[in-house]
């Protein structure tokens, strides 16, 4: 009695083949034009420049606030200095005071 041997399917192999080389494929794809890809380098590097130039607009800020607290301080206060200012936010002064009005537009 004659024995036959059963072939494997040769579809299964090639259909792995085919999903692994779309897979990498799609890898490829997204490796060049994904959103961290090559072709977007140059907006990622623009994005950064920017960021870092907030940054430091904002760290300027920062600084500047620190130093109008630093002048806060109780025992570097000029009580003179203090009075003014209060007026001045206030729109109030004494009857002894002269004042004279500028266009904040026009004063330079």
């Amino acid at each position: 009695m004659p024995t036959r041997l059963k072939r494997k399917p040769f579809w299964r192999p090639l259909g792995l083949t085919l999903v692994l080389l779309g897979f990498q494929g799609y890898l490829g794809y997204s490796a060049l034009t994904g959103q961290f890809g090559i072709e977007s380098r140059e907006q990622i590097l623009l994005d950064v420049d920017q960021l870092k130039a907030r940054s430091a607009a904002l760290q300027a800020e920062i600084d500047d606030y620190r130093h109008r607290a630093t002048l806060m301080d109780t025992r570097r206060l000029d009580p003179d200095i203090v009075t003014e200012r209060a007026r001045a936010m206030l729109n109030m002064a004494h009857a002894d005071d002269i004042l004279i009005m500028v266009d904040p537009h026009t004063y330079r």
